[in-house]
């Protein structure tokens, strides 16, 4: 199966690889991106086990989250893309396109996440037009849920997931009769 690399006027993403696991797990461990998001910092065996579940859903489903990197450096920059992850969470968000976005807070506040993931979304809109995107958000993470508002997401319901509030972002309905080129996934009920 072929996987898409995505090139913006300063990022590239690609699908992550083993070579990636060091840098991935550092990201991983810092303080500033578990504040919103996992809690726990990744050891190099529960990384490993992240970059090989991202792997399978490159295989299974044709999408997953990409590896963002600097066009002109090379330089690891975060994480984004798309999963499904069967989350235990009212109401589900199963079967959808669960968008997501991490770079490296050297790296934030530079307009980086919205290029990135206006064009991440762009390609999986063409890709996936019969699959819902959703998001899931700390409320307390204003700069996510602005960014999430800009992408075009809206705010639907707040929930808790793992003992966390969260809020559930959906976007708006799309067209379903766009060109479907990726693989076929089952279209939520």
């Amino acid at each position: 199966m072929s996987t898409p690399v995505i090139e913006t006027e300063r990022m590239r993403l690609r699908v992550v690889a083993p070579g990636d696991l060091e840098r991935y797990v550092a990201l991983w461990q810092d303080e500033t991106v578990l504040r919103y998001t996992i809690g726990a910092a990744l050891t190099r065996e529960t990384g490993w086990s992240r970059i090989l579940r991202t792997t399978g859903h490159w295989q299974v489903f044709g999408f997953g989250f990409f590896v963002v990197e600097d066009r002109q450096t090379g330089e690891f920059v975060g994480e984004a893309g798309f999963h499904d992850m069967k989350r235990q969470m009212t109401p589900s968000i199963e079967g959808t396109l669960e968008t997501g976005w991490m770079l490296l807070p050297h790296r934030q506040g530079q307009g980086l996440a919205l290029e990135v993931m206006t064009a991440a979304m762009d390609w999986a809109a063409r890709a996936f037009p019969h699959l819902e995107m959703t998001a899931i958000i700390d409320p307390e993470n204003q700069p996510s849920r602005r960014l999430a508002a800009r992408l075009g997401f809206v705010e639907t319901v707040h929930t808790e997931y793992a003992g966390h509030a969260t809020i559930i972002c959906r976007m708006p309905e799309t067209p379903r009769d766009a060109p479907h080129s990726g693989p076929s996934y089952p279209p939520r009920n």
